[in-house]
């Protein structure tokens, strides 16, 4: 009986567009590690919201112990890509954002940082960790910053499905604009997530600013919505990204026929999918912020953030 389990469960992955790990069935060894016990009367946090109403985490400083996540991880040997869009005076972001991320991005963990630049045949040189490679994607210098940021998610599903899908488990999307400051693990990881936008988590959904025009694919009325999501952080399993970047493009390109383009890009749009695809699991504004708006009590830590600089200058029209 237990063979024929077995040959039903590999004549299923086979059949499927999934590949059956290798490691299956190999025997499980359990690590001893020695932490503090949970308390389940005493949550580690009570200023903040922890789980959202379908049950999906909010990842938060001081909620969770990532030496018993990297354990988990380093199990399934998991490989995590992390996207982001380079291009015309975005370029000088660049160096700062690999040598940051490689001092607290998934540290320990295979990382492919993909990199979707104009400028595809310069050098790159920068010093990486064992198990993680610089991945340079040649894609067109659009004439407005605009476009980038609507463009990008039509460009993330395409790789996603024809290369991302063999080489990682998760991907993530990134502005590139920004640094890491403190460790960013394995404890984002989900099927699908999503960032609270750091302007947002402490306003009511009236006040959001979602896409109004009833006329847009992103239109969501007021007083509808959980939260406000920031488009500059999100991922998933690839098959999720896949589902919500083709969505955004779609939905895009079904505005832009209506001569529509939505009040905030691909945020608009990814603040529409959210709204029926919740996200199973929500990283806090930690993993997000920006200066402008200040030190709030909730944030115990800045673990990435954007980097102070004229946008008149770095935009393009």
């Amino acid at each position: 009986m237990e063979d024929l389990r077995r040959e039903m469960i590999l004549y299923s992955y086979k059949n499927s567009s999934r590949r059956l790990p290798v490691n299956l069935f190999q025997d499980v060894k359990l690590q001893r590690m020695q932490y503090d016990k949970p308390d389940a009367l005493k949550p580690p946090r009570a200023d903040v919201l922890m789980v959202t109403p379908w049950f999906a985490p909010i990842v938060w400083h001081g909620t969770f112990n990532r030496d018993i996540l990297n354990a988990q991880f380093h199990q399934i040997n998991v490989r995590v890509g992390l996207t982001v869009f380079a291009i015309k005076k975005y370029i000088m972001f660049l160096k700062t954002f690999i040598e940051t991320a490689e001092k607290f991005f998934m540290v320990g963990h295979k990382v492919n940082y993909y990199v979707f630049t104009d400028h595809a045949n310069d050098t790159f040189n920068f010093t990486l960790a064992e198990g993680r490679q610089l991945v340079i994607l040649g894609v067109p210098a659009y004439k407005r910053w605009q476009d980038v940021t609507m463009r990008r998610m039509e460009m993330i599903r395409d790789f996603a499905t024809k290369r991302f899908i063999n080489e990682v488990d998760y991907l993530v999307s990134v502005d590139v604009d920004m640094a890491f400051y403190d460790d960013v693990g394995v404890e984002i990881l989900s099927n699908v997530f999503g960032a609270l936008h750091p302007g947002f988590f402490m306003a009511s959904n009236k006040q959001f600013t979602y896409e109004r025009r009833p006329q847009s694919v992103a239109y969501i009325p007021s007083g509808f919505g959980d939260f406000y999501y920031a488009g500059g952080n999100f991922g998933g399993i690839i098959e999720e990204v896949i589902k919500l970047t083709n969505y955004c493009h779609n939905s895009m390109m079904m505005d832009k026929e209506k001569n529509i383009e939505a009040l905030w890009h691909d945020e608009s749009y990814l603040n529409k999918y959210f709204l029926s695809h919740k996200p199973t699991k929500i990283l806090s504004p930690e993993y997000i912020w920006n200066d402008y708006y200040g030190s709030p009590a909730a944030l115990k830590t800045k673990r990435f953030a954007g980097i102070e600089k004229n946008y008149n200058e770095v935009r393009f029209r």
